[in-house]
């Protein structure tokens, strides 16, 4: 089980994320359209500049929903490689077997 301050800080990242996602969209868009002019496009970076940190969609870290694990996490489940195996096994997750060969 992953640090419980950890997870909170991971949710409040994904609070501020959804929070401020319009707005850094927008500003994301006009900072990278080269047919604005040079001026317009440094006031959309300062802009950006100005949003909490926190707000930016690369800070927010994939855990696994059911013990907080940050590595080796499956996008697909959700789950961290531990987690998935574990539930894999008992038959929890359907469409999953063990693989022999």
């Amino acid at each position: 089980m992953a640090k419980l301050s950890s997870v909170n800080k991971n949710e409040k990242r994904k609070r501020l994320v959804k929070k401020y996602a319009g707005q850094y969209a927008r500003l994301k868009a006009v900072a990278e359209d080269t047919s604005k002019d040079d001026d317009e496009r440094l006031m959309a970076r300062l802009k950006m500049a100005e949003i909490p940190r926190n707000a930016n969609p690369t800070r927010v870290r994939n855990r696994c929903e059911l013990t907080g694990r940050s590595r080796g996490y499956y996008r697909r489940f959700g789950l961290s490689r531990i987690m998935l195996r574990e539930l894999a096994n008992k038959g929890l997750i359907p469409g999953v077997t063990k693989s022999s060969w």
